[in-house]
């Protein structure tokens, strides 16, 4: 136990660093900024919503920066090609071989930028690699490097000419964040920064790779507790069947969230735990990150739309109708 709690203040130290450098180049945004890390300790992916010019590329290249880690940015459009994002085979007459030109899709941290704008042929090339952390091509099946952050953004403004994700592969990301705009003060703040940024200036990596590693096997050892494993099963299963939890919302719900969801609020329930500098789950964590794993997964009904309300009213119903232990 006490080796254990060892590993876990190693941990948190290094993601203390990392929190901290990405304070220095991110106003505000402290969700976000908490998520991004939450999805490094899983392994897990993340869909950021928000309209542009709220920080997300700039989010996720500073945690790139802050690791000694690999980073690409692919900007989706209705053109791409699935080969744009994971590489191809070229021929070479010189000796009638083939050789493999690795795409974009082969770094640490990818920035799938307005993910719906690309056609349905791309978007599953990359939730195939994000599932299995590799890509297949022509006989060869290659590993994409470890560890393996995709964070896909979308702006829900403009809707002509984008392809929206399907529910099914909606699923795959751990979580999905909603980027709102910063507070006056936050702004303000903001000019500041970029009035003294430079550009040419690039600070060096507060953690390496190994540490990241490090830090995902540790969260294996956070306690999580059997009553916290039942609630946690207990939200999720009050998104299909609410009436069984005296909630009666039932036919505002078109489609409730998948077993992924509950493995998913079990492993952020876990990284939002040792983030805390605990040793063990307990039921804030779970509804600390419930919102940003259940959004993508609760689809709601017509009836639900027509009332004006949203994914985020239904998530508190649940939160405070399931019983705590």
């Amino acid at each position: 136990m006490e080796e254990n709690n060892e590993e876990i203040a190693k941990a948190v130290s290094v993601f203390k660093k990392i929190e901290e450098r990405l304070s220095q180049d991110i106003i505000g945004q402290d969700v976000l900024k908490r998520r991004l890390l939450t999805a490094l300790l899983t392994s897990g992916h993340i869909l950021l919503e928000g309209v542009p010019g709220l920080a997300k590329t700039r989010s996720i290249n500073a945690l790139a920066q802050s690791i000694d880690g690999s980073f690409k940015r692919v900007q989706f459009t209705p053109d791409l090609l699935p080969a744009d994002l994971t590489g191809t085979e070229i021929y070479r007459p010189a000796d009638g071989t083939f050789s493999i030109r690795k795409g974009p899709i082969f770094a640490n941290f990818v920035l799938a930028d307005e993910i719906n704008r690309a056609p349905a042929k791309v978007q599953s090339a990359l939730l195939e690699i994000m599932q299995e952390h590799q890509v297949t091509i022509g006989d060869n099946s290659l590993k994409v490097p470890e560890p393996f952050l995709v964070m896909a953004t979308q702006n829900p403004v403009e809707q002509d000419g984008t392809y929206p994700l399907p529910e099914a592969q909606v699923d795959r990301f751990l979580m999905k964040v909603k980027v709102d705009y910063p507070s006056i003060e936050e702004e303000t703040k903001i000019l500041n920064l970029v009035s003294k940024e430079n550009k040419s200036e690039k600070k060096g990596p507060v953690a390496t790779l190994d540490d990241i590693e490090k830090a995902q096997n540790c969260l294996k050892s956070i306690y999580l507790d059997d009553r916290i494993k039942s609630y946690i099963v207990n939200i999720v299963a009050a998104t299909r069947n609410p009436e069984d939890f005296g909630l009666k919302f039932g036919p505002l719900l078109q489609l409730g969230a998948s077993p992924r969801a509950s493995i998913s609020l079990l492993l952020a329930s876990k990284a939002e735990a040792l983030l805390n500098g605990d040793s063990y789950v307990i039921p804030q964590n779970v509804k600390d990150v419930a919102y940003d794993i259940l959004r993508h997964r609760v689809i709601l009904s017509y009836e639900a739309e027509a009332r004006g309300l949203d994914t985020e009213d239904i998530i508190k119903s649940i939160l405070d109708g399931v019983e705590v232990p």
